[in-house]
C-alpha cells in the first residue's frame, strides 16, 4: 500500500510560526523588558515572578505580532530579497489571511496580558504595534527617515519592564527609553549597510544619506556617541532611582568606547565586513550594558 507524507507537521507549524514572530528578535527583547523590570522593582513595588512572566510572555506577542503584521504588509517585497524570501508568507507557506490571524491573537493576548500587569504596560505595548506596523513599515519605501520613526517603537521595551515593575513612567523609564532609542541607530544603520544589495531590491531606504558613503559613517559616529552620553547619565544622579556607581560607570564607558571603536573602523574601511561587526558588537552592548546596570544595583 503506497503511503503520502502530509507536508504539514508540528515541526513544521513550528518553525514557521518561530520564522513569523521572528523568535530571535523577539527574546532579544523580552530580555530588554525583563532587565528594566528587574531595575524598577523594590521595596515600594516589589518583585513578582508572576508579573515577570507576564511581562515576558506579553512581551514576546507584542513582538510576534508586529513582526507578523510586516510579514502580510510585506509578502510581495519580502519575496525580493535573498534574506526574507523563504519567511513562510513570503514563500507561500502560509497564507496571509492565516498570518494576519495570527498577528490579530497574538496583539490580543499581548494586550491582555500586559493590561494585568498595569493600564500603562499595555498602552506602551499596544502603541509599540501601532507605530511598527503603521507607520515605520509603510515608510521604509517611501524615505530613509523610517529608521528614525522605528527608533521609537524599538526603544520602548527597556522601559516598558521599569514600567510594569512601577506602573509608572518618569525620569527613570524616560532614561532607558532614551538609552535604546540612540542604540537603533547604529545598530540598523550598520545592518542597513551590510545588506545594502538586498535592500535595493525591494526598494528599502535605510541609511540616512541612501548610500554606503561618509556620510552614513559620520551619522553612524555621531549617533554612537550620543548612546555613550545617554548611558552614562544615570551616573550624574539626576535620573532618580536610576543610578550607577563609579565602577559600573567606567565600564559602561568601556563598553561605548568599544562600540565607538567599531564606528570609526566601518567610517575608515566602509566595508560590509565591517558593518557586520559593528552590527554584531552593538547587539553585545546593549546587552552587557543591560547586565552592569543589573549587576550594579545588586552589587553596591
Amino acid at each position: 500500500m503506497n503511503t503520502t507524507t502530509n507536508p504539514i507537521s508540528i515541526k513544521s507549524i513550528y518553525l514557521d510560526f518561530k520564522a513569523i514572530t521572528k523568535a530571535g528578535l523577539a527574546i532579544s527583547v523580552v530580555f530588554s523588558s525583563i532587565a528594566g523590570y528587574v531595575l524598577g522593582f523594590d521595596s515600594t513595588h516589589p518583585f513578582s515572578w508572576m508579573v515577570l512572566l507576564k511581562l515576558a510572555i506579553g512581551g514576546y506577542c507584542m513582538v510576534g505580532a508586529s513582526n507578523a503584521y510586516n510579514q502580510v504588509i510585506e509578502k510581495d517585497l519580502d519575496a525580493l530579497m535573498d534574506r526574507t524570501k523563504n519567511r513562510p508568507v513570503a514563500s507561500g507557506r502560509m497564507p496571509p489571511s492565516l498570518a494576519l490571524i495570527v498577528a490579530s491573537l497574538l496583539t490580543v493576548l499581548g494586550v491582555a496580558l500586559l493590561y494585568t500587569i498595569n493600564p500603562k504596560t499595555a498602552m506602551f505595548g499596544a502603541i509599540s504595534i501601532f507605530l511598527y506596523t503603521s507607520i515605520y513599515t509603510p515608510l521604509k519605501t517611501v524615505t530613509s527617515l523610517s529608521v528614525f520613526v522605528g527608533a521609537f517603537p524599538g526603544a520602548i521595551p527597556f522601559m516598558l519592564g521599569w514600567v510594569a515593575a512601577t506602573g509608572e513612567f518618569g525620569i527613570e523609564a524616560g532614561t532607558l527609553f532614551l538609552i535604546q532609542f540612540f542604540w537603533q541607530f547604529p545598530h540598523f544603520w550598520a545592518i542597513g549597510w551590510f545588506l545594502y544589495e538586498d535592500y535595493e531590491k525591494a526598494g528599502f531606504f535605510m541609511l540616512p544619506t541612501g548610500k554606503k558613503d561618509k556620510g552614513t559613517s559620520l551619522q553612524i559616529i555621531l549617533y554612537t556617541i550620543w548612546l555613550m552620553i545617554a548611558s552614562l547619565l544615570p551616573a550624574l544622579g539626576y535620573t532618580g532611582r536610576l543610578f550607577i556607581t563609579p565602577v559600573a560607570s567606567i565600564l559602561v564607558l568601556c563598553l561605548g568606547l568599544w562600540m565607538l571603536f567599531y564606528a570609526v573602523r566601518l567610517y575608515q574601511m566602509k566595508t560590509a565586513k565591517a558593518a557586520r561587526t559593528l552590527m554584531l558588537v552593538s547587539v553585545s552592548y546593549i546587552t552587557l550594558l543591560q547586565l552592569v546596570y543589573i549587576l550594579d544595583k545588586f552589587l553596591r
